[in-house]
């Protein structure tokens, strides 16, 4: 071969006689810790569905009676609100974001449910449309101002809680819709409340729609490509917008859901109280328990990592602690230390998991 020459044959010649091995990089990290922590890392509601697993067995032991089929039912039934603005917490948390207004959602939306029907005299089923309405348009509001404003998710729902919590009371007047009311004139209002039977078990609807949007959720976030999108804005907003997600709409998207969710959680609250009250504990317990959930569950606070079954098994950590140490007649303070210990003890395991 001469000098210059730069035919296709050379260059083939050349090619063959050179090296055909590959890099590689082992992965030196091979313990067995570290194949836990990876593993976890892949499967992020394994943690909470252990410690669920855990604390059954212990509770079964320490409380003679807790192994029977109407506690799951009455642990179901106790969490079906928080679990529905669990769902709410979870697209939003995954999104690297956080809604402080989801209790206060929940609580306005119901009251707008109640007094369109019996202040107004709309049908029931159009005050309750409305009130679906009314959510998602609250969620969309906060989205807008995370996503075209580009103020912080804390900043925005701390203030849209106070807003929406002071809207509540004065659209209200403060007045309570009794249940006797309305199961005589608008029983649609308290429809998730109606019970049923399975063998010796009581089940409410309102628990079959909380298994419902969980199963539903999971799908949409894990086998869509709107899913997808709402892991990618989490895990790096600025790469996802980069690959072509468009997030503002993404983000807003995701807050009105969220609007939605808790607009059906307040329709739920109505059938698992039975009245309507603009004082609901829910509109300031609900977004912390939501959260705990959320944390609990394994879905991490930074975004990107998480599913909505574990949040779904950590509200169900959280009532099972609370009707297991109720059974077992201790003080009510230690619920609130052991779930206090819960959250730190979940966040801690999310640092750790998320070095794998």
């Amino acid at each position: 071969m001469t000098v210059g020459d730069s035919s296709p044959t050379s260059f083939e010649a050349a090619a063959a006689g050179s090296p055909q091995a590959v890099a590689q990089f082992e992965d030196e990290r091979t313990s067995l810790l570290h194949k836990v922590q990876h593993w976890l890392h892949q499967t992020p509601s394994a943690v909470p569905m252990i410690v669920l697993l855990l604390s059954i067995v212990l509770f079964g032991l320490a409380a003679g009676n807790f192994f029977r089929t109407g506690t799951l039912s009455l642990i179901l039934q106790q969490i079906a609100v928080v679990g529905i603005l669990g769902c709410a917490q979870s697209i939003v948390v995954i999104t690297a974001g956080i809604d402080l207004s989801v209790g206060a959602m929940a609580v306005f939306t119901s009251v707008i449910m109640g007094t369109l029907t019996f202040r107004w005299g709309v049908p029931a089923p159009i005050s309750i449309l409305l009130g679906l309405v009314a959510g998602t348009a609250m969620g969309a509001a906060n989205g807008f101002l995370v996503a075209r404003m580009r103020l912080p998710p804390f900043i925005v729902t701390l203030g849209t809680w106070q807003i929406i919590l002071a809207a509540n009371y004065l659209y209200s007047a403060n007045e309570t819709i009794r249940s006797q009311d309305i199961e005589a004139q608008a029983p649609l209002l308290q429809l998730w409340g109606w019970t049923f039977k399975i063998g010796a078990t009581t089940v409410s609807l309102g628990v079959v729609l909380l298994v419902i949007m969980v199963l539903v959720m999971a799908y949409v976030l894990k086998q869509t490509a709107w899913g997808r999108h709402v892991y990618a804005i989490g895990d790096d907003a600025e790469a996802a917008k980069l690959s072509g997600v468009q997030v503002n709409k993404t983000l807003i998207q995701v807050y009105a859901l969220a609007g939605f969710f808790c607009a059906v959680a307040g329709w739920v609250m109505i059938g698992r109280f039975g009245s309507v009250s603009p004082s609901a504990s829910t509109g300031v317990l609900g977004n912390i328990q939501s959260i705990t959930a959320v944390v609990i569950g394994g879905i991490s606070l930074f975004g990107g990592r998480g599913s909505i079954l574990g949040m779904f098994f950590g509200a169900l950590i959280v009532g099972v602690f609370e009707l297991g140490l109720r059974m077992l007649g201790t003080d009510p303070q230690w619920t609130y230390l052991l779930i206090g210990a819960l959250i730190i003890g979940a966040v801690a395991i999310d640092q750790w998991i998320r070095k794998a």
